[in-house]
């Protein structure tokens, strides 16, 4: 048990450490040089760069003590102390590495600085640790108001950039907005990756068919639901039992079992949305840290 939990430490300091790396290559090589903006705690942090010349570094600590402090009373003290090493180390690096500034062309700094965030950003999170502490004042605030973490987040970004437009010009803030856009989606994709689970409700007359290619071919396990079909509007009265079928696939097997169900009933009705977390049962995936 303790040569798993050393080998795990590691492996999430490798995590954090590649993560620190990405998010300082988006900074000092594309974003700080254009006078660029990110969301969250950091591009409050860029933001007052821009306005009073502040080291960015120190700025970036300074910014993100309060929210380390919250998180220690909103989730616990290890992922506080871990979030606190995470932000340390991001600002030793914009200190101490030389980054190059990869380019001035306004399009690229948009797309790629906030790429290279997102991985940085994301990584850092499969690691556990935290480069910005914007999601813990949103859970604080969270629990007063009546808004989800997700609109929180999005207010704290929206008066964020409109800060950025009315000091520094609409065009920047613009681009800022793709920036934050284009580092979300990144993260997004480090985070979740090509396992992104989905969710995938079958209702089908052929639904015996269905769930036998379901869990002998695609080998998922499935959950039955009884439920009735039809009710159209010329025979509202005329409806027959069927069993819904849920399963749950990555993005890659997706297609696959679209391909499936149509092959077995062209007018099936299926419907999917995405799943962030799952535990337990027949699922498998790569462990998370």
């Amino acid at each position: 048990m303790k040569e798993q939990l050393i080998k795990y430490g590691l492996i999430d300091v490798m995590y954090v450490t590649i993560g620190i790396l990405f998010c300082g290559f988006a900074l000092k090589g594309f974003l700080i040089p254009n006078h660029f903006f990110d969301g969250g705690v950091t591009g409050v942090s860029l933001l007052l760069h821009e306005l009073y010349h502040w080291n960015i570094g120190y700025v970036i600590v300074v910014v993100n003590m309060p929210l380390v402090l919250m998180a220690a009373f909103q989730v616990n003290k290890k992922f506080a102390f871990k979030t606190l090493l995470g932000i340390v180390g991001l600002a030793l690096c914009l200190l101490f590495v030389p980054y190059p500034q990869i380019t001035s062309d306004k399009l690229l700094v948009s797309i790629f600085g906030g790429a290279f965030m997102g991985i940085g950003i994301g990584m850092a999170m499969r690691g556990g640790y935290a480069l910005d502490g914007v999601e813990v004042l949103a859970l604080y605030t969270g629990k007063r108001v009546s808004f989800t973490i997700s609109e929180i987040i999005l207010g704290i970004n929206i008066v964020i950039f409109l800060i950025a437009a009315v000091k520094l010009g609409l065009p920047t803030a613009l681009y800022s907005i793709l920036t934050y856009y284009s580092a979300s989606r990144a993260i997004n994709f480090v985070v979740e990756g090509i396992e992104e689970f989905t969710g995938v409700t079958i209702i089908s007359g052929q639904s015996e068919l269905i769930k036998e290619e379901l869990v002998m071919r695609l080998g998922r396990g499935i959950t039955v639901y009884k439920g009735e079909r039809g009710f159209l509007k010329d025979s509202f009265n005329i409806s027959a039992p069927c069993d819904i079928v849920f399963t749950v696939v990555t993005r890659l097997e997706l297609r696959k079992l679209k391909n499936i169900v149509h092959d077995l009933d062209p007018k099936a009705f299926v419907f999917t949305n995405v799943i962030k977390e799952t535990a337990g049962g027949v699922l498998s995936r790569k462990a998370r840290h």
